[in-house]
């Protein structure tokens, strides 16, 4: 990265470092530094033992971390992490593979503040050797360090790599996830409209690996359940090729697809309108969001202008905003 001009939380213009808004959102008011005193290569070990603490899916490396005097750090022994990060990944077949952070940066801030989508709090740091890595808060604790039970829909359809292979988490349609959400939420009516909401901005900004470990219920202290909040948005089309859904049965069934849908195997404004429908969306919360949707919103051009990206990757996030954009707003009618 070279000089910082904009908040690396917010992505608000005039600061050189974390705004006051951004330490208050993802770190409780504290103030820290967005460089790290580590590096990659100088703490491997640390880091390897630290990512072994949380998992390692996919491509993504996922580093657990905690605040101490100011300063973001690994997590010690014996303690439980209340961040990640996630740095540039190793794999080298993927595209463009360095601006991944900023690529999950941009796409969360925009769900965000464009679009209201309640998500996980984050922000970009940068290793002691100018590498960026994607921060964000972990939301299954509670202030008082006790953890909130969480289940993502994998579990909750109880599927496995066991019982339905390596791809598992990527089986079913978001019908599906719709059905289960409605069985284990009560106030689901509330819930399904979040959930509507997330999976058109995911078609909207190419994230193309919305699967079953991408949404989670969270209990609540009453001993209800409601959506967690939205977490791994990326334009993933930038770095892999990948289709309009993550999940095999993608939307809705194809004897209910547009004639747009039908004839250019992309859908259109109309195939959200049945989804919706079919899940339970109410019409009037069903019209205001696709109408927001569909409407070109110029300040997800400022996000991208004042994101971290490379000139290069700006621009292919622009267009790829700006073909979606069109594909949605197509009609039968």
């Amino acid at each position: 990265m070279k000089t910082i001009n904009v908040c690396p939380g917010t992505l608000a213009p005039g600061f050189n470092t974390y705004s006051p808004l951004c330490l208050h959102k993802v770190f409780g008011g504290k103030k820290v530094n967005h460089i790290l005193d580590f590096s990659i290569e100088d703490s491997r070990e640390d880091i390897i033992a630290s990512m072994n603490k949380i998992s390692i899916s996919g491509a993504q490396e996922k580093i657990s971390a905690v605040i101490k005097k100011g300063k973001i750090i690994l997590t010690p022994d014996g303690e439980s992490g209340r961040y990640i990060i996630k740095p540039i990944p190793d794999y080298k077949h993927l595209r463009f593979r360095n601006n991944i952070p900023a690529n999950e940066h941009l796409t969360m801030q925009i769900a965000n503040q464009i679009y209201k989508i309640n998500t996980a709090a984050n922000a970009l740091v940068l290793f002691a050797d100018g590498h960026p890595a994607y921060i964000t808060k972990r939301f299954d604790y509670k202030t008082d360090g006790s953890k909130i039970k969480q289940d993502d829909f994998a579990s909750i359809a109880g599927k496995t790599e066991r019982n339905g292979g390596k791809d598992f988490k990527y089986s079913g349609s978001y019908e599906d996830i719709a059905k289960l959400l409605r069985q284990n939420v009560s106030a689901w009516q509330v819930e399904i409209v979040k959930f509507f909401t997330l999976v058109v901005f995911n078609y909207l900004f190419s994230n193309g690996d919305a699967h079953l470990k991408n949404f989670s219920l969270q209990e609540t202290n009453d001993g209800d359940y409601i959506l967690a909040p939205a977490y791994d948005l990326m334009n993933t089309s930038i770095h892999i090729n990948d289709g309009d859904f993550a999940l095999q049965d993608g939307l809705i069934p194809k004897s209910e697809y547009s004639d747009v849908y039908s004839k250019t195997l992309h859908p259109c404004k109309d195939d959200f309108k049945s989804f919706g429908t079919r899940i339970g969306v109410p019409l009037k919360k069903l019209s205001s969001i696709i109408e927001m949707f569909a409407t070109e919103q110029p300040k997800v051009y400022e996000f991208i202008e004042n994101s971290f990206l490379e000139k290069k990757i700006k621009r292919i996030y622009k267009q790829s905003y700006i073909e979606r954009l069109h594909r949605f707003q197509r009609s039968d009618r």
